[in-house]
Order: C-alpha cells, then structure tokens, then sequence
C-alpha cells in the first residue's frame, strides 16, 4: 500500500507499530481526544485490513467458524466476531457488515493476508469468493453523534458501528453493567474506496471536518476497556480474559471451532487472566509500552524494621495511553487471582510506576450458571 494522504497534512506524525503507516498525532493528542469524542473529527485508519466474502454461500459459510451469528446478519448491520483455534483461543478478530451482495470484514492489517488464506482453503465445494482487497479499500474511525459520520463518505461507502457499548443479547459479560465505561462508546469505522482517501484529507484541510490521530484513538478505547486485538491478544488468550464475550460471541450458537472451550469456561470454570486498566501514577512522566512486567507487591503479615515488600509478576501490560481527563491509563491482562486490592506497580524504563486497578473482568469472577450450556452440535434456528 502506498504512503496515506493524511500524513501529508500539517503536523503529521508517523505512528510507531501496531499504528505504522498512519498519523499518531497532527501535534496535539489531547486536543485531538476531545474532538474525537465530541463527534468532530475523523481518524485515518488506512492501515487496517478489509476482506470481502462474496456468494450466495457467505453468510452460513462465516456463520459456522465464528463465534457470533452471522447467518441472519442484514444489509447494513454491524457485527463483531472472532476465529478460534480448536482450544478456544483467539486466532482473529474481525468487524463485519454485509451490503446485500458481499460480507466485509475489517481486521489488523497484518492479519488479513493470513485470515484470507485460511478461509479459502476452507471454501469447498461452498458458493463463496474469498478476496483480500486491501489495496483497494480503507478505512477511516470516528466516533459520531448521532447516525452520520462527521465527513461526507463517498458513494457505496459502508458503515460498521461498534457494538461495545452494552451486552448483546446471547453474549455475556463478565463487568457489571451499571457504570461500564463502554456505555458512552460510539466508536464506527466506514470502509471506503482508497482512492476517496486524498478528498477525504482535503475535507481536513479545508475546515469541513477535523482530524485526530491513532494515539487519541488508543486513549479513548483503553479507557472504554475496549480490547483490540494487536494489542490485548496473545497466542494464550481466551475471549472470556478479556469480557469479549459482551459483544462478540453467542452463547446460544453452536458448531464453531472453540466453541467448546467457551462453552465450559462459561459454565463450569472462570477465565485464569483477566484484564483490567490501570491508573497510572504520571509524576514520572513514563508511559509504560506493551508487555512490560506488572508486579504486585506482598507485605509480609508482621514485617521485620527495613524488609522491602515481596515483588512478584502478576501480569503485564497490553495497551497504555494518555487520556485527555484520566491522566496515564493502561489495559493489562493478569492473573486471575490477583487480588482487587493488592498494591501495583509497572516495571518500565528502569522506573517503577505505581498503578491502581480497576477490574474489568472481576477476580471473583465464576461459572456463570444461568447460562445454558452449549450444544455439541446443532443448528441456530
């Protein structure tokens, strides 16, 4: 893919991995935030990647390897659903809407390459087209108001809108509902011919819309306890770790690989990582990166006078970012039986960072026992 056009606009700052390839920043990340949040500004994300399923077959055909349902998925609506290996964990994550004739799926850039082999080696003899069309389409985030988007999208530009915000119907979720703080996240993408990009970044420099980089973007997400799957997702993860099960699997759909591991960790177990956000202590000014140690500290029950606390890595960070109003914030995902209470710190840079949790997924969270098991096989009807 060539160079974006947005990073040809004033104050432009080229992300660091996984945001490679698109502005971090146009100069000012906070002031960026709150016009991102406020429905003002669109985000370059040209980086992604965008698969399409074509064929009468497509939407049965996605609907028995995904977690979520998609058979019955309209023209226009929005869906979020995972791949998983046969031991429930998370091979890919994709955000789907489907214009009548096609399925669009929109993943990590890096992802789409192998997401598309795999899937079309698992064609058949089914009536479906599987083809990465990354190189002639983009997107572009936003977080609008009300049902538009802050800028004029082209002719046949499709719209994906997060589903985030509340506990679908046949998912579950692991964090209560009162006070989740994905309840204000309006978070859509729209998938556009990525030779609309240069009208789009001449509608930033003509003042009809604003714009806002990756970092605001990040911000924003990890304080909605939003997981994103270059980020929070490692070669271990299950969805229940990250309360993905609010939005992205259906616990009353069966015959999908994984799905009997999801099954049995909803009913008879619990999720052994958890994630949760950390406030982080800024008078340092070191924003910890991915995959620096977290650490709990263990005081002895009668500690001797000069005994230093137990040190012992309980997890490590997965995502961190600057909030606008929070201050230094971070997603991590932990170990299951860490306590809410125990006292935190980030290893980064050579520096210790104090960091309060907040759960996310709770430490006592346990087998959800209202809900039905799974079956082993079975249609949804």
């Amino acid at each position: 893919m060539s160079g974006s056009p947005f990073l040809a606009l004033p104050g432009a700052v080229v992300g660091d991995p996984p945001d490679g390839g698109v502005a971090a920043h146009y100069g000012d990340p906070m002031v960026e935030q709150r016009r991102l949040e406020q429905g003002r500004a669109i985000v370059d994300l040209s980086h992604r990647g965008v698969i399409t399923v074509a064929g009468p077959d497509r939407r049965s055909w996605l609907n028995s390897m995904a977690s979520r349902a998609l058979d019955h998925l309209a023209p226009g609506e929005s869906a979020e659903a995972l791949f998983l290996d046969a031991a429930g964990h998370v091979e890919h994550a994709v955000h789907v809407v489907d214009d009548g004739e096609r399925s669009w799926l929109v993943l990590e850039g890096d992802a789409a390459p192998s997401l598309a082999t795999w899937l079309d080696r698992m064609r058949f003899m089914l009536r479906v087209e599987v083809a990465d069309v990354s190189e002639r389409f983009a997107v572009i985030g936003a977080m609008p108001s009300g049902d538009g988007f802050p800028v004029e999208l082209p002719d046949g530009a499709l719209t994906w809108r997060d589903p985030w915000r509340k506990v679908l119907a046949d998912g579950y979720g692991y964090a209560p509902e009162a006070g989740h703080a994905g309840a204000a996240w309006r978070y859509a993408e729209a998938i556009v011919p990525r030779d609309a990009l240069p009208s789009l970044a001449g509608a930033v420099r003509s003042g009809s819309v604003q714009v806002a980089g990756a970092l605001a973007l990040e911000a924003l997400r990890i304080a909605a306890w939003r997981p994103r799957f270059a980020t929070e997702v490692d070669e271990r993860t299950l969805p229940h770790e990250l309360d993905w099960l609010r939005s992205a699997v259906d616990l009353h759909k069966g015959c999908y690989r994984g799905q009997e591991t999801v099954a049995k960790v909803v009913n008879l177990g619990r999720p052994p990582r958890r994630l949760v956000m950390l406030h982080l202590d800024g008078s340092d000014t070191v924003l910890p990166k991915r995959g620096d140690a977290v650490v709990g500290l263990k005081v002895r029950p009668e500690p001797a006078p000069g005994d230093e606390p137990e040190r012992r890595a309980v997890g490590a960070v997965t995502s961190a970012g600057m909030h606008h109003e929070l201050g230094p914030i971070a997603l991590a995902v932990v170990k299951r039986a860490v306590p809410a209470d125990l006292e935190l710190i980030v290893e980064s840079h050579g520096i210790d960072v104090a960091a309060a949790q907040v759960e996310i997924v709770p430490a006592g969270a346990a087998a959800a026992v209202e809900v039905p098991r799974l079956p082993r096989l079975g249609i949804r009807p």
